[in-house]
């Protein structure tokens, strides 16, 4: 005998199902919904380091462009681009610290911040944070801008951004490179060796 299920009993079965096995909705965050542990990664790097006391050697600000839209031609006039910005600390035996990630849209205006902390990244560790492609709020000319410190001054981060497109069943990909920017806030520390004659 085939049983037949009625739309409201198989939404009952369905959701008691649901409670059963104790699954939850997933988030719609794609820097949780892929993470390995379902996590917002930023949050799993978060330190209790206080980093305003310490002096660290090194000290840089970067800007990273972003691109969350691009012109392709007259049929596609604002293709929307996913971005991923990736953090490297190329370094096999340091820890370094980001104590900043702010995004900016085209015309110069803050955006938000990414940190509510500061987050260590252990050696040879990657921070990759995902802006949504329906997320246009930075427009074509998008950046971040980054603080990185650390104890020494010789393994600098490797940063970029990876922009991710589809249009016309054609897809397009491309990365973008940090540059070191001044920033006379953001000062290393100097270095206390000093040479007699």
């Amino acid at each position: 005998m085939i049983m037949r299920l009625t739309p409201i009993v198989f939404i009952a079965l369905c959701t008691a199902v649901g409670s059963l096995t104790g699954c939850e909705k997933p988030s719609h965050n794609p820097n949780i919904l892929y993470s390995e542990n379902h996590e917002d990664p930023i949050k799993q790097l978060e330190t209790e380091t206080v980093i305003a006391d310490r002096d660290f050697a090194y000290k840089q600000t970067f800007y990273v462009p972003i691109y969350s839209d691009i012109y392709v031609d007259e049929d596609n006039t604002k293709v929307l681009l996913s971005a991923t910005l990736s953090i490297r600390n190329t370094s096999l035996i340091d820890s370094l610290y980001v104590t900043k990630i702010d995004y900016y849209n085209t015309k110069g205006d803050f955006v938000r911040p990414y940190l509510d902390k500061s987050i260590e990244l252990p050696p040879m560790g990657t921070l990759n944070y995902i802006v949504e492609k329906m997320d246009d709020t930075g427009g074509s000319g998008a950046n971040f801008v980054v603080n990185i410190e650390a104890d020494k001054d010789d393994t600098p981060p490797m940063i970029e951004a990876i922009m991710v497109g589809s249009f016309s069943n054609k897809g397009l990909a491309f990365k973008t490179d940090a540059v070191p920017i001044p920033n006379p806030s953001l000062k290393p520390a100097q270095s206390t060796n000093t040479s007699s004659n």
